[in-house]
């Protein structure tokens, strides 16, 4: 029997919710329609295909390799289609649409970025957003993200980046640190002190200051925690176990709160960095991507972490 590859796009979007949500009566609320309905569709596709997409038993709803296989050229394109339908209705009503892709940085992402996303989607209920946390250097282009931020130093890259804030480096430490160790006066007295290390730097064990003059000077350090987890390492301060290397963003409540106080304030750290977002091109941007990047920084233009 000749087999039909007519295009319905009602089946194979019954047959992506369903893979994603795991069953038919999730699939059923995530379109908005009956379970009977997404089942004749699947079962339409399948008769139409001549394969089993999936297996069904009372409990859930298990892809077979050929659905697994299918699921992989068809979600794109499902998503394609929902950013081309976005994009025309943007031409035709000039307000923002679609799908949007977002990579940001685990915790500054989850403490400053994620309320202000609300507030985005909030003001543009025609985007979607999805986002991805992860401290992970994410390829733009290749995993098709629209956007990302990025914190400190950005290499030479052909990415379209836009300064939206500073990042400012600090030394903190708690009050009870300091009342039971002394504060130290320069940086060589940190030889003396424990200090909490972060292994995300490229030498941890070394922390680098900023001389009147720009030189820069460098200290051997040591302490009882070493640690790739930055809020690990502000909690370990808090509880006075030692002095923490920081970034003023990830200790501005502890600061307003008094749990901890800068330490060797008059000087400057060297590594400041800051804070960009960076999309692929400014060649062709969509309005959904603009609308964010402008909106996101207006927002962070006066940084909310230094005005607590």
């Amino acid at each position: 029997m000749q087999q039909s590859y007519d295009l319905d796009l009602s089946e194979i979007a019954a047959f992506v919710a369903l893979a994603e949500a795991g069953s038919f009566v999730a699939a059923a609320a995530r379109l908005g329609r009956d379970a009977t309905v997404v089942s004749r569709r699947i079962q339409a596709l399948e008769s139409r295909l001549g394969v089993r997409l999936a297996d069904r038993t009372t409990r859930q709803v298990v892809l077979t390799e050929a659905g697994n296989a299918y699921l992989r050229r068809v979600r794109p394109l499902l998503e394609a289609l929902e950013d081309a339908n976005g994009e025309a209705t943007e031409i035709a009503h000039g307000v923002p649409q679609g799908r949007l892709r977002l990579a940001l940085p685990a915790s500054f992402g989850r403490m400053w970025l994620a309320p202000l996303i609300v507030d985005f989607i909030e003001a543009y209920p025609g985007i979607r957003i999805e986002a991805e946390y992860s401290n992970r250097f994410v390829d733009l282009v290749g995993e098709g993200f629209d956007a990302a931020v990025r914190l400190g130093t950005l290499p030479d890259s052909r990415l379209v980046a836009r300064k939206v804030a500073d990042r400012r480096r600090m030394l903190c430490a708690s009050p009870e640190y300091i009342a039971r160790r002394g504060a130290p006066t320069c940086p060589k007295d940190l030889a003396e002190h424990s200090c909490l290390i972060f292994t995300g730097k490229p030498d941890p064990h070394q922390w680098e200051f900023l001389e009147p003059d720009g030189a820069q000077l460098s200290v051997a350090v040591e302490g009882p925690l070493v640690c790739d987890d930055a809020e690990a390492l502000v909690a370990a301060g808090i509880r006075g176990l030692g002095i923490v290397y920081a970034n003023d963003w990830l200790v501005g409540r502890e600061l307003k709160a008094g749990a901890l106080v800068p330490v060797l304030e008059s000087w400057r750290m060297a590594d400041e960095g800051a804070i960009y977002i960076v999309v692929p091109s400014r060649r062709g941007m969509p309005s959904k991507t603009r609308a964010f990047t402008d909106w996101l920084s207006s927002r962070l233009s006066s940084p909310p972490w230094r005005g607590l």
